[in-house]
């Protein structure tokens, strides 16, 4: 499987055109524009799961740097996603934190 990062998409682009664009290079799996959590609008970039490495990569080699709704498309290999420490850079306790510690 190969999943694969596509940016610089316009707002307006859907996830079925999305899918059609890829599935010239093979077989999709899942396709998923990421949206705003308060306006449901895209946020410009999306992924595409692609079941077969091979034709993921000829994807990618084919797709990155064309044009898509009159932008020019970022697509690469997806990065792994990365933890998350804490929430806002809060501090979540231990020494000198407020927080009462049974140490």
């Amino acid at each position: 499987m190969k999943n694969i990062f596509v940016g610089n998409l316009d707002f307006n682009v859907s996830e079925d055109e999305l899918r059609n664009l890829f599935a010239t290079y093979g077989q999709v799996d899942r396709v998923s524009i990421v949206t705003d959590r308060d306006t449901g609008r895209s946020r410009g970039f999306g992924f595409v799961e692609m079941a077969n490495a091979e034709e993921g990569e000829k994807a990618i080699a084919a797709l990155n740097g064309t044009q898509l709704a009159g932008r020019t498309l970022n697509v690469n290999e997806a990065r792994p996603k990365a933890e998350r420490v804490g929430s806002g850079g809060r501090d979540r306790g231990g020494r000198g934190s407020g927080r009462r510690s049974r140490w």
